[in-house]
């Protein structure tokens, strides 16, 4: 090493130990649930509501799972319905066009809620109602009072509500938490998070057009204003502000959600943003295809005087590696960490070189549909529990509605308002179309 001021690989690993193990109780504060091999008449009956590409892949890791059976599939496109069914297991397996009526099968023990985000909290309320658990898929909602309502809905009937964000299961990512939070990485102030992509030249604009037959329009447009239909709007909802939240929301949740583990903390306190069509050539679709924003944070168990958390978006270049990833900046040493693994480099006290890699970590943890069914059938609060999906998806809420209106914002946690601006307030919860109502949290 440069500086022999800075640690050694074996004397940073050993002085870490001690605090990692001492961190591991915050770390992994979740509910421990020892693992059975489930017998015959421990049966969960589980259901598919919204059979789009993400929907099936998440019904077949729920189909690894023993003991699970998929008794209904459900969607508002019958051809992607009729494809889950085949996947499922065939004719046996119950189809809905109506996610409604499948919950009042009192055979479906629990449901996974993959539709698209503007479809994600209906179902998880109403299923919470009729006495099913849910896997939901990230995001939790298009807005913040959204996910409000199905934490809400989660604690008045006493659901199990998973969030489909896996990085939770995995060990990797509960080994960093367990360093960052030891304090080995010495006091953190900025957290950078980026998701890049390489989508140019653009989705094109394709004319809006009659839905394709077996395409239920009015249904899937649901409680956002009733609209023609477009391509573009169904194989790229994200993209919409009706119907998405962009990278920065329906991505980068996942983000949001290891980075509120790892600091300890829940919600930002300001938040601004900028960005817009700096890349692509031709597209009809809203969120900018370039986008920045910064979520600020006050003190918190690992950064005593706040942090910056910075994210990042490029629809036009994947030119850095991971081009999913978080780094974590310490004044004793940086964390990359992404779903490959993580590696730590040491700060080097008066050098302007950075230090070399002390320690490397590389693997996956359990499937996440495993845990949900070990909660289900032991009635035990999720790690990745539906508030944790919601808190994960609020700093993407907050940079969308400060790019929105074009002013950083001052967010209340406590009230899940934002401070002294009624037009960016407007926008914490979606407004709901007609027939469709979101309860009040």
């Amino acid at each position: 090493m440069a500086n022999d001021d800075a640690l050694s690989r074996r004397e940073f690993v050993k002085r870490s130990a001690g605090a990692v193990g001492a961190a591991a109780a915050l770390a992994a504060d979740k509910p421990r649930v020892v693992r059975a091999q489930p017998s015959a008449n421990e049966i969960v009956n589980v259901a598919l509501i919204g059979c789009g590409g993400r929907g099936r892949s998440v019904m077949k890791e729920h189909m690894k799972v023993a003991g699970v059976r998929i008794v209904a599939v459900c969607d508002v496109n019958e051809p992607r319905m009729l494809q889950a069914q085949k996947e499922a297991s065939g004719e046996t397996v119950r189809t809905y066009h109506d996610y409604r009526k499948l919950l009042e099968d009192k055979d479906i023990d629990a449901v996974i809620v993959a539709t698209n985000g503007h479809w994600h909290v209906l179902p998880t309320i109403h299923a919470c109602e009729a006495g099913k658990d849910v896997y939901v898929e990230k995001p939790l909602g298009t807005s913040i009072g959204e996910g409000r309502a199905a934490v809400e809905a989660a604690e008045r009937y006493d659901r199990i509500v998973q969030i489909g964000t896996q990085q939770r299961s995995w060990e990797h990512y509960q080994r960093a938490a367990e360093i960052i939070q030891s304090g080995k990485l010495g006091e953190i102030s900025e957290v950078k998070v980026w998701d890049f992509d390489y989508f140019y030249p653009g989705f094109g604009s394709p004319p809006d057009c009659d839905p394709p037959a077996g395409l239920d329009w009015d249904f899937w447009v649901g409680p956002s204003p009733a609209q023609p239909y477009n391509p573009n709007k169904l194989s790229r909802h994200y993209w919409f502000f009706d119907f998405g939240g962009g990278w920065q929301l329906d991505w980068a949740v996942h983000h949001y959600d290891v980075v509120n583990w790892c600091m300890g903390v829940s919600e930002p306190v300001s938040a601004t943003a900028m960005g817009g069509f700096m890349c692509f050539e031709d597209t009809n679709t809203q969120w900018p295809d370039t986008f920045s924003g910064i979520c600020e944070y006050g003190p918190g168990p690992v950064a005593s005087k706040g942090f910056l958390m910075h994210f990042t978006f490029r629809a036009g270049c994947r030119r850095e590696a991971p081009t999913h990833g978080k780094l974590f900046f310490g004044t004793e040493g940086s964390m990359l960490l992404s779903r490959a693994g993580y590696a730590i480099t040491t700060e080097v006290p008066g050098n302007r070189e950075f230090g070399e890699v002390v320690d490397e970590f590389r693997g996956r943890g359990p499937n996440h549909a495993e845990v949900f069914i070990q909660n289900v059938r032991s009635h035990t609060k999720p790690f990745a529990d539906v508030e944790a999906g919601h808190h994960a998806s609020n700093p993407g809420h907050l940079m969308n509605i400060a790019w929105r209106v074009g002013r950083k914002i001052h967010w209340d946690a406590e009230r899940e308002r934002i401070i002294g601006d009624k037009e960016a307030n407007a926008l914490v919860t979606k407004k709901y179309r007609k027939p469709w109502v979101l309860p009040k949290a």
